[in-house]
Order: structure tokens, then C-alpha cells, then sequence
């Protein structure tokens, strides 16, 4: 199997027919072979009957998985990496907005020699108060924070090589920032315009709610891609300038009690100080600690703490699609 288009479902009974007429079309004049599995993710509505359907429909192309019960975007789109079995893996809505025809491109520009190919939806037609400005503050933050410029993160068509997303797990609302991940370990990204069309059945599963979520999930992603292999460099270096605090805390008060004869207890500056140095000496430790755990997660598992992109031995060329867990 060379593509595996990955949907996660909720609710979208009536656009999925439509939907698997316009991948069908999409996808017939590719070279390779093709499957598009479906993550029915605990709707309520009829999707599944109509999954099933497909399914009987179209069985050299169409897989099926079902939730128990709703269990989110990400997790849906994990389960759907777990069940691909192509070397390239393109993530898509089910809810038409994004266009099936735009895959090919998408592949085109893999075929450059890029890992990742992230959809811009330049011209999206969806309210601009309530889903398009929070969506553009959301990009702004998350690119400037990671330092993966992309225009769109929530765009879900996204064409990945299977190698830079099998090394790390998803939980919460990271779907949108596996790009993120994909660059930690040497991914080449690119970004380019795709249609964006207005929902036509049903109506949108997101709120303005998702947004907290997003800024609470960049703080993880932060801490994974940047401190995951060395953590002692985020909380050793906290904990040295709380502790350089403290000391000039109380070099302020000792030069304050020799020039002044001001009384060094009754500061508050002195609880300050010295709350200070524990809460440095403290984070120091911490920071310890959990640079043997991460010693004993990788040591333990054998996970590597190195991507390679390709080995040349004797005129041979092999690649790699080892990628490690962040």
C-alpha cells in the first residue's frame, strides 16, 4: 500500500457518500495503490450504517474503524495512523469543507523530496469572528512559540511521510501540531494553498472552548520537542536563576544593614530571598530526577535518541524511517 487517507467521523452521515465519490474520483488516475480508512469516533447519527455501507461498497479500498464512544479529533486520527498501512499518510475532514482534489497536489510536492506538505486554506469560507480570527491568533502564537511557521495549523489535509509521525503518541487537541513534532525530528515541511469550501450538511463539532485547550497542549509540545531528551536544562536553568535571585536578595540587605544599620529580619525582601534559593535548590533536584527518568525510558525501551534521514555504505544508499518517541 503506497497512500492511506485517514478520516476520523462524527456525525456526517450525510456528507460521507458525497465524500467517498470525490476521493474515488480524486484518487483513480494515481499510479499506486490507495485505502482511505474512516475512524467513525462515536456518532450518534447514521455514519456507521453508511461506513458499513462503503465498506461493502468498495472493500480493496475502504477500512473502517469504530470507536466505543467519542473519544476526540486526536485520538481519532492516532487510531487511524495505527491502522494505515501506507508509506504516505494524508489526514482529511469528513466534512467536505476540505476538497479530496486537492490530494494529488499535495503528493506532487512530496514527490519533491519534502516529509510533510501542510494544506493553507488561504481563502476559508467560515465565520470570521467566531472561527477564522481565533484560528489566525492561534497560528501566530503557535508558530512563533515553536518556531514552525505554517499559515493554517488547523487545516487537517496534511500529506506526511509514514517515518516522521510513527515516533511519538497524540493525546488531547495535538493533531494540529504534529508538524511540530514532524520538524523535531528533521522533517523538510512545506505549505501550500488548498480549497476551502463551506460546510454544506450538518454543523461544526468546534467552539471557541477548543482555544484553551490548544494553549494548554503548545506548553506540552514545548516541553516534549525542546526538553524531552534534556530536562535538566529547563528546570536547572530555572532553578539557577531563582537561586541567583535569592543570593542577590541577600546581598542587598546585608549591603543595606552595613551602609544603613537597616535590620535584615524584618525585610520581606529576606523571606523573599530565601524562598527563593529552596525553590532554586528544589527545581535543581527536580530536574535531576527526571533526567533518570528519561534516561531509564530510553535505555529501558531501546529508544533511539537520534533520527537518521539515510545511510550511504559502498556506493549503496539505505533510509531510515526509525524515528524516535518525543
Amino acid at each position: 500500500m503506497n497512500l492511506s487517507i485517514v478520516i476520523p467521523v462524527y456525525n456526517e452521515e450525510e456528507s460521507l457518500p458525497h465524500l467517498h465519490a470525490a476521493l474515488c474520483t480524486a484518487l483513480a488516475a494515481l499510479p499506486h495503490a490507495w485505502e482511505v480508512i474512516y475512524v467513525n469516533d462515536g456518532s450518534r447519527d447514521r455514519s456507521m450504517q453508511v461506513l458499513e455501507r462503503l465498506a461493502l461498497e468498495d472493500p480493496q479500498h475502504v477500512c473502517v474503524v469504530e470507536f466505543r464512544r467519542n473519544f476526540g479529533q486526536t485520538t481519532a486520527i492516532a487510531a487511524g495512523i495505527d491502522h494505515a498501512q501506507g508509506e504516505v499518510i494524508v489526514f482529511l475532514d469528513a466534512d467536505l469543507q476540505n476538497d479530496p482534489a486537492d490530494i494529488p497536489m499535495l503528493l506532487e510536492k512530496l514527490q519533491e523530496g519534502y516529509d510533510v506538505v501542510s494544506g493553507w486554506r488561504k481563502s476559508r469560507e467560515d465565520n470570521a469572528l467566531t472561527r477564522n480570527l481565533p484560528s489566525h491568533i492561534a497560528n501566530w502564537l503557535i508558530s512563533n512559540v515553536t518556531g514552525v511557521h505554517l499559515h493554517d495549523y488547523g487545516c487537517t489535509l496534511k500529506a506526511y511521510r509514514r517515518e516522521v509521525i510513527t515516533g511519538f503518541r497524540l493525546y488531547g487537541e495535538m493533531h494540529r501540531f504534529i508538524p511540530v513534532y514532524a520538524s523535531a525530528v528533521g522533517a523538510k515541511i512545506y505549505e501550500m494553498p488548498v480549497r476551502h469550501h463551506a460546510r454544506k450538511f450538518g454543523k461544526s463539532k468546534y467552539g471557541l472552548e477548543r482555544t484553551i485547550k490548544v494553549v494548554l497542549d503548545l506548553i506540552a509540545v514545548q516541553f516534549l520537542t525542546r526538553y524531552a531528551a534534556k530536562p535538566i536544562y529547563l528546570f536547572g536553568g530555572g532553578g539557577f536563576l531563582m537561586g541567583i535571585l535569592g543570593a542577590l536578595g541577600m546581598v542587598f540587605l546585608l549591603a543595606r544593614k552595613l551602609l544603613f544599620e537597616i535590620d535584615i529580619l524584618t525585610s520581606p525582601i529576606f523571606t523573599l530571598s530565601v524562598l527563593l534559593t529552596l525553590l532554586g535548590f528544589q527545581t535543581i533536584l527536580l530536574g535531576l530526577i527526571a533526567e533518570l527518568l528519561v534516561r531509564t525510558y530510553h535505555e529501558s525501551q531501546q529508544k533511539p535518541t537520534y533520527t537518521v534521514r539515510k545511510v550511504i555504505r559502498a556506493g549503496q544508499e539505505e533510509k531510515s524511517a526509525q524515528a524516535p518517541l518525543l
